[in-house]
């Protein structure tokens, strides 16, 4: 396997995809040390860490790589572009017009990604307002020294900078997926999400001072990933039959397919959708100065977690309902010839691609829903002293998009050297293998 890896410096195009791929993230993490005008970083490192309470700040920080309260370029991260997107998702499956956009190809989609660029800057400039009101809000002592210095300019340029940083991130995603590796957003979260996680596992060490959590937390985290990786993988092969026709003396089709249908078939969406919804009450309550409605959506409160569950199922049935169509998929199959063998085509096609699509959607939807909740109470029930950031990592979102990304960087990283003939990370011929066949010995 590492002689496989070494394969990738050997190529000179993958080589180079590489080297952009790193300096840009190189750039997202400098971005992180560059603050906002008119903020006072003592007082931002005096409360670094409380963000205990809050569940906004606690599932931002981890997503986007860094705290709410850090005060710099790259604060409110790529969520803007990301909430952007899918907005755009759901409405190019419910309006009519977007739709047929969207099937028009290339230029169609150009179209609704400049669209999802520019619906990205109100949605930056209202969550850098939101922000900045939380800064303001926020004092360090009884004295209620500020964060950020008072005055309209230098709030609006506070703004300003927080909305022009998240159009950089924008860029800079885009740049990676084009000329780098991967897709560039999801690589940025990871690195957001990675780059947050020695600091808390740091603070969780010096609490404990050499006890069990982190040993116990270790192994947690282990069982996740495996549990993870093999959810994500797991797919329901459905068999297809394709018909056989005769023409002349030749006989054509007979062959037998299979249709793979995954377990969790929306992925990260649904808890990303949930997660969002129900922290925007608590930021808002924060920000208002309502009490009552913050401490309604805190972390760990019966009500957060019930309705967390609530809608995760919610929009799981929802996301696979507009991504997989049945009856759409059996009237293509018929069209081709092709049926699921002891199921007549058309109509009980269509009834049986439902029920089979209802039962994975409901194994995958509570397998994100206890991957989203379970882990992290643990985490909390275990000790107080676990910091949010390590419980949010070791469930919900973070994990999954951690995971994710990792597999399909690899499966890309590998289709890269298969195709060249270097031998991929999972086995295989090598590159020595295809030297000795061009070599003739």
């Amino acid at each position: 396997m590492i002689g496989n890896f070494a394969n990738l410096f050997h190529v000179p195009e993958i080589r180079k995809r590489l080297g952009i791929t790193l300096g840009f993230l190189l750039l997202y993490r400098v971005g992180w040390n560059i603050p906002i005008p008119g903020v006072n970083l003592d007082a931002i490192r005096a409360i670094a860490g409380d963000e205990q309470g809050n569940a906004f700040t606690a599932l931002f920080s981890v997503i986007s790589g860094g705290g709410l309260y850090s005060c710099a370029l790259f604060s409110l991260g790529i969520m803007p572009y990301i909430s952007a997107s899918i907005i755009f998702s759901l409405l190019t499956k419910v309006v009519p017009s977007l739709e047929a956009i969207t099937k028009e190809g290339a230029a169609g989609q150009r179209k609704i990604n400049q669209w999802t660029r520019m619906a990205t800057v109100p949605l930056a400039l209202l969550q850098a307002i939101i922000l900045v009101m939380n800064i303001y809000r926020s004092p360090i002592d009884a004295s209620g020294t500020a964060l950020i210095d008072p005055g309209f300019m230098l709030a609006l340029g506070a703004m300003l900078t927080l909305t022009a940083g998240t159009v950089l991130l924008m860029w800079v995603g885009e740049q990676i997926t084009e000329y780098g590796v991967g897709n560039g957003i999801s690589l940025l979260i990871m690195a957001g999400i990675i780059a947050r996680v020695p600091e808390a596992i740091m603070q969780l060490v010096e609490k404990e001072q050499g006890g069990f959590l982190p040993f116990t937390l270790l192994v947690l985290f282990l069982v996740i990933v495996v549990v993870v990786v093999f959810i994500t993988k797991g797919t329901r092969k459905i068999p297809v039959q394709y018909a056989k026709l005769t023409r002349g003396r030749k006989v054509y089709g007979g062959q037998r397919h299979f249709l793979p249908l995954k377990v969790n078939q929306a992925g990260v969406m649904p808890v990303i959708f949930a997660s969002a919804l129900l922290s925007f009450p608590s930021l808002m309550g924060n920000a208002l100065g309502w009490g009552w409605m913050e401490r309604a959506f805190q972390v760990g409160a019966w009500w957060y977690t019930a309705l967390t569950i609530v809608m995760i199922y919610f929009f799981s049935f929802f996301w696979n309902s507009l991504m997989f169509n049945p009856v759409e998929m059996s009237k293509n199959m018929k069209e081709s010839g092709s049926f699921i063998p002891g199921i007549r085509p058309g109509k009980r096609t269509a009834e049986f691609l439902t029920r089979v699509m209802t039962r994975i959607t409901l194994a995958g939807a509570s397998f994100l829903a206890a991957i989203a909740i379970i882990p992290s109470q643990m985490a909390m029930t275990i000790s107080a002293n676990v910091p949010v950031e390590v419980a949010y990592f070791l469930g919900g979102t973070s994990i999954l998009i951690v995971v994710s990304v990792a597999l399909d960087l690899v499966d890309k990283l590998n289709s890269a050297l298969l195709m060249r003939n270097q031998g991929g990370f999972m086995g295989g011929a090598g590159g020595g293998t295809s030297k000795k066949k061009r070599g003739g010995k």
